[in-house]
């Protein structure tokens, strides 16, 4: 006996590779379940399931055309995961605000009284065993 659908929140519905992959497949435009699953090399069953989930979260429309269903990305949902990503967003700015701080109160090593060697190769000493090879 079938499950009835249930109302998953977008982060539910994202939490699932298979579904990120669906929406990945639908940026690039509207698509059959055939399309969707020759895209992802998945079974047509587990298509049908995951686009449901996509459809009861509200990431997928769906229009009947003949015996055909195609589907379409909704972008709109997921502004609730960017505005959830945005408080992140600002720490991880505070963050490097934070080293970008460290890092220019810190002497330069590179500046014009920095000796450079000519050479990066040491001198070979008259002891080294790879000067007696013979060539």
């Amino acid at each position: 006996m079938g499950r009835a659908p249930t109302e998953t929140n977008v982060f539910t519905a994202i939490a699932c590779p298979t579904r990120r992959a669906l929406l990945d497949a639908l940026v690039r435009g509207e698509s059959n379940v055939s399309d969707l699953v020759a895209a992802l090399d998945v079974t047509q069953s587990a298509v049908s399931q995951q686009l449901t989930i996509l459809k009861s979260a509200g990431l997928v429309e769906e229009r009947a055309e003949g015996r055909f269903r195609y589907y379409s990305l909704r972008i709109e949902p997921l502004t609730e995961v960017d505005d959830w990503l945005d408080r992140y967003r600002a720490y991880i700015n505070r963050q490097l605000d934070a080293l970008g701080d460290v890092l220019d109160a810190m002497p330069d090593e590179d500046g014009p009284n920095a000796q450079t060697p000519a050479n990066d190769k040491p001198p070979r000493s008259k002891h080294d065993p790879s000067r007696n090879r013979k060539r």
